[in-house]
């Protein structure tokens, strides 16, 4: 056990004490917590003393149990972003939409919302991420050169992970790269008609996400959190991959689908998702305008797009466009 000196108020000298761990309690916003904290006693009259430094290893290891019990970014991840991405903390809330000094204070210990807590984490972890936020909101940070700096920095990340990314974000940047005026809404659609047509093809899913059954037609839900913000204006193109992440067959059907469907807006493709099997029978006892979050089924999206597949007599990816075109005309009647 570590020997440390300390002021004694009750013999009033100093006194060399041991340091020694033990169970404490502590509140945060009245939720009680129970932690393994560090006591200094006097070794002669036996009273806690008290420690500066010790004060504040307890008071942290309190809040970083209830940020653990509640999920929420760690004080050490927070202060490793701006470092990381090369910006500051008033332009990094700048860059978010968040209150000037919102950042600061959670770099300075304050506790964030479960929602930026979130974002937090995302972007420590995922530099692709950050760098999709950095572009989407560079309009936000006052000087070009606090933009051109992080994302000097950000590149480098990338380029030096050089990791495999997930089918979904490949499809998603290979979309938003071909289209240079694509909306969130456009996106999910694109989406959706990707997954069914490739499995049309190829008897298999490109991808492995669940698809929901929104009000606006088929969505995907991380996707959609990623871009939400953009609501109707077109999302900003993101990095090019690395490397290429598709073969030739995901590519083929990606952008047939991106020229044959993602030429329409996307309320036109949600009227089209709306006359289709797959969100139709996922909502079949919900109201109109209610808001669910109801899985369609793969096998349901499967089926419905293998038997396109047959009706239309598709014998390769361009096909397709026999059933665009026609969904097209049936809704404009």
């Amino acid at each position: 056990m570590e020997k440390k000196y300390g002021f004694c108020e009750e013999c009033r000298k100093e006194v060399e004490f041991i340091l020694t761990e033990t169970s404490m309690n502590g509140r945060i916003k009245n939720e009680e917590i129970h932690f393994l904290g560090k006591e200094a006693r006097c070794p002669e009259c036996g009273s806690l003393l008290y420690i500066p430094e010790i004060n504040d290893f307890n008071l942290k290891t309190l809040y970083d149990e209830y940020r653990r019990r509640k999920g929420i970014v760690s004080l050490e991840v927070i202060r490793a972003i701006p470092e990381k991405y090369a910006i500051g903390k008033r332009p990094l809330s700048l860059l978010l939409g968040w209150g000037e000094q919102t950042f600061t204070r959670y770099y300075d210990g304050d506790l964030p919302t479960k929602q930026y807590s979130e974002i937090l984490s995302k972007i420590y972890e995922n530099p692709i991420y950050y760098a999709e936020l950095l572009e989407a909101g560079k309009e936000n940070l006052k000087t070009t050169a606090a933009y051109e700096k992080s994302k000097k920095a950000v590149d480098a990340l990338i380029l030096e992970a050089d990791e495999p990314i997930s089918k979904i974000e490949a499809v998603v940047r290979t979309i938003l790269n071909q289209c240079g005026d694509i909306t969130p809404l456009t996106l999910q659609k694109a989406l959706y008609y990707i997954q069914g047509f490739y499995y049309a093809f190829h008897n298999e899913f490109l991808f492995s996400e669940n698809c929901e059954a929104w009000i606006h037609g088929p969505v995907y839900r991380d996707i959609y959190n990623r871009y939400r913000t953009y609501h109707f204006d077109p999302i900003i193109p993101c990095a090019p991959l690395v490397s290429p992440a598709m073969t030739e067959v995901e590519a083929a059907v990606i952008n047939c689908v991106v020229q044959y469907f993602c030429c329409y807006g996307g309320k036109t493709l949600e009227q089209f998702t709306h006359q289709e099997d797959p969100w139709l029978n996922a909502r079949k006892d919900l109201p109109k305008l209610t808001s669910a979050r109801r899985i369609i089924p793969k096998e349901s999206i499967g089926d419905y797009f293998m038997r396109l597949k047959e009706k239309y007599n598709m014998e390769k990816p361009e096909d397709i466009r026999f059933y665009a075109e026609d969904r097209f005309l049936k809704i404009m009647k």
